[in-house]
């Protein structure tokens, strides 16, 4: 459940906390045009993201790497439009801000979108047009990157052989799940408060948005990059190693950065929404603007809470999911000639037994033995063909691989197949197991 719920923050939060920023920056005040190009491009963006998810999982179709360097390249050229559009638009209305003054209030369209399709027709129709194009491009293409592996995650939710019915589905769903509604929240609370921060201060939020863009752009440019260099489609250098491993090593600090600049949205809004003063016309204009104050506050919070909880997920919350599993000792076991001999009573009380044959090169050989039901046992290398030596584990009644953290059927093991322990035979006799040595000195290149 926390594996799944720290995946879903880490991949999408930024994502989600951007297209807040645009929404407010592009939707709040502005004519209804908007509403026509926003929701259709994210619907588009979400669509595409599906397509792409079924098909990847389904056929060999899609190769992720050339995928995600034009959907990035994308990306890039359209936040890079929306930008300059965002900061021409800055200086066209600083031109008309005298102008503006002198008018009435409800001629500056305070909400109506009034104010802004008359900047917008002074503009001209074709940096409207650019503006529009560029900030729907851009949350398309946003979410087109981001959703692609959200989609994938609940394809492995159910390995071969479960079914939906059951715990482990239902945890990682809840982890799944609640991820992405704590995503949601916070990004809906920085929509509210960026909404009323670009009324009162519009150069604070374009600074912000511009900021936490750029991140964005150096994150995207560097995953492009990597993928040009291990590729050699552009000169190798140290210096570019270097920088380039940084990153990926250090890849949450977007996220971290992107996180500490809006941070500041909820501060600034909680700030003046708690400040009295103004004059009202009546008394229940007073009680609107203390109604509309008291919502700033309430979201503000959520959003200073939500960075809170996200921050502990991703520190402490990782570091417990991404604990070193420590393996059960190995078991005594006698052998016998060419044959490993283990008492039945020793091995039959359904949970992992873990035993170490050392081979002829001096080679450790560590198998698992696990009674499945009244006629069989589970035996096999603490191993397997994906994960390699890594080993297995229980955690409650479950067998677990180490490496991936993939929860074994226990009815399967014994089978290839999957990331069950590679298997070899066994024998009963007089109560007792009974295993060749030869099927063992076989495998000994496994724990090499």
């Amino acid at each position: 459940m926390l594996r799944y719920f720290i995946l879903v923050l880490q991949n999408s939060l930024s994502v989600f906390i951007l297209l807040a920023l645009i929404l407010a920056l592009v939707c709040n005040g502005r004519s209804a045009a908007w509403k026509k190009w926003l929701p259709p491009a994210a619907g588009l963006g979400a669509f595409l993201a599906l397509t792409t998810a079924v098909l990847r999982r389904a056929t060999n179709l899609i190769n992720r790497e050339y995928w995600n360097v034009g959907i990035l390249s994308v990306s890039i050229v359209a936040a890079v439009f929306f930008l300059a559009a965002v900061w021409r638009e800055s200086r066209r209305e600083r031109g008309d801000t005298g102008r503006r003054r002198r008018r009435p209030l409800r001629e500056q369209g305070a909400g109506d979108g009034t104010a802004d399709t008359a900047t917008d027709a002074g503009g001209g129709r074709l940096t409207v047009f650019v503006f529009q194009a560029a900030a729907a491009l851009l949350c398309a293409s946003l979410l087109f990157y981001t959703l692609i592996d959200i989609f994938l995650y609940p394809a492995d939710f159910v390995l071969v052989g479960e079914s939906v019915f059951s715990t482990e589905f239902l945890f990682k769903f809840i982890g799944y799940a609640g991820g992405l509604l704590l995503a949601a929240l916070i990004s809906w609370g920085l929509f509210r408060a960026s909404g009323y921060l670009r009324s009162v201060w519009p150069s604070l939020c374009r600074a912000l948005l511009t900021a936490a863009l750029l991140v964005n752009l150096v994150s995207q440019a560097a995953a492009i990059l990597q993928f040009l260099y291990a590729r050699r489609l552009i000169p190798t250098s140290r210096t570019l190693f270097a920088v380039l491993k940084q990153i990926v090593n250090y890849h949450d600090f977007f996220l971290y950065a992107v996180m500490g600049l809006t941070f500041f949205i909820p501060l600034i809004v909680w700030r003046a929404s708690t400040r009295g003063g103004g004059s009202f016309a009546n008394p229940a204009e007073r009680r609107k603007s203390l109604a509309a104050a008291r919502g700033r506050i309430r979201w503000s919070a959520v959003i200073i809470l939500g960075y809170a909880l996200v921050v502990l997920c991703l520190t402490a919350g990782r570091a417990y999911s991404e604990k070193e599993v420590v393996l059960s000792p190995t078991e005594p076991m006698e052998i016998i000639g060419a044959e490993i001999v283990i008492p039945a009573e020793n091995i039959s009380d359904g949970h992992l037994h873990r035993f170490l044959y050392t081979a002829s090169n001096g080679v450790g050989v560590r198998f698992i033995v696990i009674k499945k039901n009244e006629s069989s046992y589970g035996v096999g290398l603490d191993a397997c063909d994906i994960c390699g030596p890594t080993g297995y584990y229980e955690r409650g009644d479950e067998v677990v691989c180490k490496l991936c953290d993939v929860v074994m059927n226990k009815s399967t093991i014994g089978f290839k197949g999957g990331c069950n322990p590679v298997p070899f035979p066994y024998a009963m006799r007089e109560g007792k197991m009974v295993i060749q040595t030869a099927d063992l000195e076989n495998e000994k290149s496994r724990f090499k």
